[in-house]
């Protein structure tokens, strides 16, 4: 079997089409990622999932964004509705079990789906300024605040069986734009950024996987978005110290310019190991697919070593841990 193309896709619907299953067979995507126009009951959704690694002839990552609050793909009736993650820590104190305890159960619906990578935990710090799409999906205002509950994050997700994904390297909470639509720039100094903002990736920086930040930082590229900088990526390979797999944020957001073919090049060429595309749009895929390299050398070496993390849920008193949540919450 011939190596996945250096590429994660989304797609159209609730159920492939003849034409578009066919399409994603060429185009040979490394995973998939799923939103809420794909959702309709868990029934379909396992059968989509299925349908998707069918495709490609192998157990393909399937990923979601299921942080709990505003983004929260699995909703009501089928799935539970979680408090944004602000919320959370506050309302248990900053409690790492009760951290865990979230992501554990929010994973384990996962997993019963067939997901195996949700892209948390979020290790953005908040601050005043923060855009109100980053700002109560933080897990708090401090560089050590965030660490411990996004440690607590991630080994809840892991415990049951899904990846976690940090994001948004090297940090995406002193901006008051929303990089889904704008290009934000940040004018910190770089002492400051490494001290706060860049504190919890090095903190977290043995993960498998993490996410790109749209967002230029002037101290380190004045010109180009983390994404498109390999000087950026160079920093957070070397002063971060991280050297999983590192994707870039969604190719189709307004953040960056250009056409999507150049969006794809620019983010390999700076350093990505992996695109993502997530509207399901293909004539936005097509121009990003004709850029897109198969998976070889550190990158296939890092996508090997995430897939390879994936283990096999423990098993849980799912009511206990919800009975023990309701222990350390006081809102």
């Amino acid at each position: 079997m011939s190596r996945a193309n250096a590429v994660i896709l989304g797609c159209s619907g609730p159920q492939l089409g003849t034409e578009e299953k066919a399409f994603l067979r060429d185009a040979n995507p490394w995973g998939f990622i799923l939103f809420a126009r794909n959702i309709e009951s868990p029934a379909q959704l396992r059968a989509l999932i299925a349908d998707l690694r069918d495709t490609v002839g192998r157990n393909a990552p399937v990923l979601l964004d299921q942080e709990g609050g505003r983004v929260q793909r699995l909703r009501a009736p089928h799935w539970h509705e979680w408090t944004p993650a602000l919320d959370f820590v506050k309302a248990t104190n900053a409690s790492e079990r009760a951290m865990f305890l979230r992501y554990q159960l929010i994973a384990a619906e996962m997993h019963d789906l067939g997901f195996d990578v949700n892209c948390a935990p979020m290790l953005d710090v908040a601050t005043d300024v923060s855009h109100e799409i980053i700002r109560n999906r933080c897990y708090g205002f401090d560089p050590e605040t965030v660490a411990k509950m996004g440690r607590a994050t991630a080994s809840g997700l892991l415990a049951a069986g899904v990846l976690p994904i940090i994001k948004h390297i090297p940090g995406h909470g002193r901006t008051p734009l929303d990089s889904h639509k704008n290009l934000p720039v940040v004018d910190t100094p770089l002492p400051e950024l490494r001290s706060s903002d860049f504190a919890p990736f090095r903190a977290l920086n043995d993960l498998p996987m993490a996410m790109t930040a749209h967002i230029v930082y002037t101290a380190i590229d004045p010109e180009k978005c983390a994404t498109l900088s390999a000087p950026v990526i160079d920093m957070i390979r070397q002063d971060i110290g991280f050297d999983g797999l590192l994707m870039c944020d969604d190719l189709s957001m307004h953040a960056l310019g250009g056409d999507f073919g150049d969006r794809a090049e620019g983010a390999l060429a700076a350093g990505c190991d992996m695109l993502l595309h997530c509207n399901g749009e293909r004539a936005e895929m097509e121009p990003i697919l004709a850029q897109t390299p198969a998976l070889t050398g550190k990158a296939a070496i890092r996508a090997d070593a995430a897939l390879a993390a994936r283990k096999p849920p423990l098993e849980f008193d799912r009511a206990a841990v919800w009975a023990e949540i309701k222990s350390l919450s006081h809102g």
